[in-house]
């Protein structure tokens, strides 16, 4: 995969390295030269010096052939211009923008573009383990909504999928089989999947209805 990264901060340094661990081709742009100290000197990838939407500097970052786009630097105006030229002028096939205030999630979100705001999930995560430790919702970057981890405790054991369910406020994702090699122990279950002690289920809840999930399931 070829990436462009647009800011070499904490974050873009960080994903920069591990892409290029995982094989991909990588270059980053920042503005500031001594951005790239970040990178380490295992660092293969290409860093080019300028502002991300210039469009020569794009150009010649080879953004006409980048698989995705990811604009990262510490300004939301910057990544929103950024983000726009990658996505409206060399249609990127994937573009992710990071912002700063959430609260201007819904205006790029509504110009086309994969919104991340660090804010909003952190927050997000904390508000999670403040209410439950096995609960997390950045998976799914909404706070009505959170993945939690449940143990088969013996109120649910034996009990199918469809008799743990709660419509409206609780479905059963995954199921993690403890007795079963590591290879096949994690299981998408049909209605009728039986649980067992000592299983773990990961569910998509209504963080709204926790308290009463919590009660339901004995937890």
């Amino acid at each position: 995969m070829y990436t462009i990264i647009a800011g070499c901060g904490r974050v873009g340094s960080e994903l920069a390295k591990l892409l290029v661990t995982e094989g991909h081709n990588v270059v980053v742009i920042d503005k500031n030269p001594k951005s790239f100290d970040r990178l380490g000197g295992m660092f293969n990838g290409v860093t080019l010096v300028g502002n991300s939407f210039d469009i020569e500097l794009l150009k010649s970052a080879g953004i006409e052939k980048a698989d995705a786009f990811c604009a990262l630097t510490n300004g939301d105006n910057t990544n929103l211009v950024t983000a726009q030229v990658a996505k409206k002028v060399f249609k990127v096939p994937k573009v992710i923008t990071r912002i700063y205030d959430p609260s201007r999630a819904h205006t790029y979100k509504s110009l086309g573009l994969d919104v991340l705001s660090g804010t909003l999930l952190f927050a997000s995560m904390l508000r999670d383990k403040i209410k439950e430790s096995k609960l997390t919702s950045y998976l799914i970057e909404s706070p009505e909504m959170g993945v939690l981890e449940i143990p088969v405790n013996s109120r649910i054991a034996n009990k199918k999928i469809k008799e743990i369910n709660i419509p409206g406020k609780l479905i059963i994702a995954t199921v993690l089989k403890r007795n079963l090699p590591d290879e096949r122990n994690i299981v998408i279950p049909d209605p009728d999947t039986a649980v067992e002690e000592g299983d773990a289920l990961m569910g998509v809840v209504k963080t709204a209805f926790l308290s009463e999930i919590r009660k339901t399931l004995g937890l």
